[in-house]
């Protein structure tokens, strides 16, 4: 069995008069990658603050690695990287300067510093940019630098929020790449991101909350698949789409999800008991035989954004 490498159990934060976080509990296995996912004041920055102990929880318990946040900061802090949103960046200091201070910050003396500042450098690939004044970087250039400052303590767990926000696709796969390697040295990864996609392909897991509470704790397949609202179709017509709109509005088993130009993507709910090739067949016919002139008609696979919207509706409902 795995080792459990991070650990929040019923965890609440209160701000005031807004409840942040609410009863969450979850937990994640050790050299594994965690997507951490939710809508903007879901209550995700507030976890992830708390777990590399910048904040403190009203009730509950965090664990890394077996230290409790609360009892012992100190360790927590020599085993844990935290990548925020957002760093500032010191105004007239170059790459290297940069990741000299943090070095020292983190008590890195002598050969050992320089041999550590290498290290991260040449990894995340700063060597050439090292005299460059860190105002001048591009925004993937700077995500990078904000990473290798995360690393240069070798933390065995790195917590990193929102690392591929405002990333260019090239920037966005050199960071996925960053995340495989990382894995492969053992790290565990802990990464809130609104890139679902993306966390899908990278994570062996993905956390959902909302309202600071879990809704989700699986893998990608166990999301999209599993969705109770059914199958997702595309149905294209020749003409304009309204006949086909009718259709949708007169049948309780679907639901459309997005208007497109020449049709709609929709949410086709099988009847219990039903049988998938009977029942796509039997609409299929049943759309011909009123006049429907489609010309494509297929499964969608589900998106993680539509499943995730898709349990977030349901939970509201």
């Amino acid at each position: 069995m795995a080792e459990t490498m991070i650990k929040v159990e019923n965890v609440h934060r209160r701000f005031r008069n807004v409840q942040a976080v609410g009863g969450l509990s979850f937990s994640c296995a050790a050299n594994s990658v965690v997507g951490f996912i939710g809508a903007n004041g879901a209550g995700k920055t507030t976890t992830m603050r708390m777990m590399v102990t910048l904040d403190n929880p009203d009730h509950g318990l965090i664990e890394m690695a077996g230290y409790d946040t609360l009892a012992h900061p100190r360790e927590v802090r020599n085993l844990v990287g935290w990548m925020p949103d957002h760093y500032g960046a010191y105004p007239n200091m170059d790459v290297l300067d940069y990741m000299d201070f943090f070095a020292r910050a983190y008590h890195l003396r002598g050969t050992k510093r320089r041999a550590r500042i290498d290290e991260v450098m040449d990894f995340t690939e700063l060597n050439r940019l090292a005299e460059r004044p860190c105002q001048t970087l591009s925004k993937g250039e700077k995500q990078r630098l904000c990473l290798g400052r995360t690393l240069l303590s070798d933390p065995k767990v790195l917590i990193l929020d929102e690392p591929a926000a405002g990333l260019d696709p090239k920037a966005r796969l050199e960071f996925k790449n960053l995340v495989r390697q990382l894995k492969q040295m053992g790290k565990t990864l802990f990464i809130s991101s609104h890139i679902l996609s993306e966390l899908g392909e990278m994570c062996d897991s993905l956390l959902f909350i909302d309202a600071g509470r879990l809704v989700h704790h699986g893998d990608a397949d166990s999301l999209t698949n599993g969705s109770v609202e059914g199958l997702v179709l595309r149905i294209l017509t020749k003409g304009a789409p309204e006949k086909l709109q009718q259709f949708i509005e007169q049948h309780e088993q679907m639901a459309v999800r997005e208007n497109l130009p020449k049709g709609a993507s929709v949410n086709f709910v099988i009847e219990d008991g039903g049988n998938v090739e009977d029942s796509l067949h039997e609409l299929l016919q049943t759309l011909l035989a009123h006049g429907i002139e489609v010309y494509d008609f297929h499964r969608e696979p589900k998106r993680l954004e539509d499943a995730f919207v898709d349990m977030l509706t349901i939970k509201k409902n």
